[in-house]
């Protein structure tokens, strides 16, 4: 049976939206959970691949609570989150509002990652975490963030990935399919927002996937870091100087 949260096509965009809605409050504590908090290394190391500077402007897609946007501004960048869940926004708003130190510098609004509202090479680079496997066209995706970076500029996805070796795939998609869902239950009250993870993951092209289309929309230095044998996944990429 297929995940409630999950739907193929013109739908996909407002089961996603509903998924967030019912997990934004508790959203950080599972990150935490399931990850056993190695999810905040791996936005700091989203966030060195970024590499921004101070005056440099960033752009966060799929920032929902705003862990990596947060993390870009501490650099020192113009940092815009944008997410299409107001309940996320809602979160990221309020912990900017206790932050003193990067209200100048941050900003978050609601929007589409696949029709960014900026105009072409805006971005000295442009971050997603845990975003691209929720696009209804992951190309379109890819395409707008491509746009809107400038040349030189660097782009850094970060999500989930199929581990190469085949034990350590079956043995990790168990624990996606098994183990997770059930934290959902106990902390979020909903093991199928949690089943959708591993339903989502089935239907990405994952770390090999972004790659091979990175290098279709012309970006160089394309590469991937594997995290946690391949889990975990960064994909980064380069804009071709003009």
């Amino acid at each position: 049976m297929s995940n409630v949260f999950y739907a193929p096509g013109e739908t996909r965009a407002r089961r996603v939206e509903d998924l967030f809605a019912t997990i934004a409050r508790r959203y950080d504590l599972l990150n935490d959970l399931q990850s056993f908090g190695l999810h905040r290394l791996w936005k700091r190391r989203v966030t060195a691949l970024a590499a921004v500077k101070a005056g440099d402007r960033a752009l966060d897609l799929c920032c929902g609570t705003g862990d990596i946007a947060f993390a870009l501004a501490e650099h020192g960048a113009e940092v815009t989150g944008l997410d299409f869940s107001e309940k996320m926004l809602e979160v990221a708003a309020h912990r900017l509002e206790k932050s003193n130190s990067h209200s100048k510098r941050l900003k978050f609004i609601q929007g589409d990652a696949q029709s960014l509202p900026f105009g072409d090479n805006s971005f000295d680079a442009v971050t997603v975490g845990y975003g691209l496997r929720n696009l209804s066209n992951l190309e379109t995706g890819l395409r707008e963030m491509a746009r809107v970076v400038k040349p030189a500029g660097r782009i850094v996805a970060l999500d989930f990935g199929k581990p190469a070796n085949a034990l350590w795939r079956s043995l990790y998609f168990a624990h996606l399919r098994c183990s997770v869902p059930v934290v959902g239950l106990l902390f979020c009250g909903r093991a199928d927002a949690y089943a959708y993870i591993f339903e989502s993951l089935k239907h990405y092209p994952a770390q090999w996937g972004v790659a091979e289309k990175m290098r279709e929309l012309g970006l160089a230095n394309v590469r991937i870091i594997n995290l946690v044998g391949g889990a975990m996944a960064i994909n980064y990429g380069e804009k071709v100087r003009a």
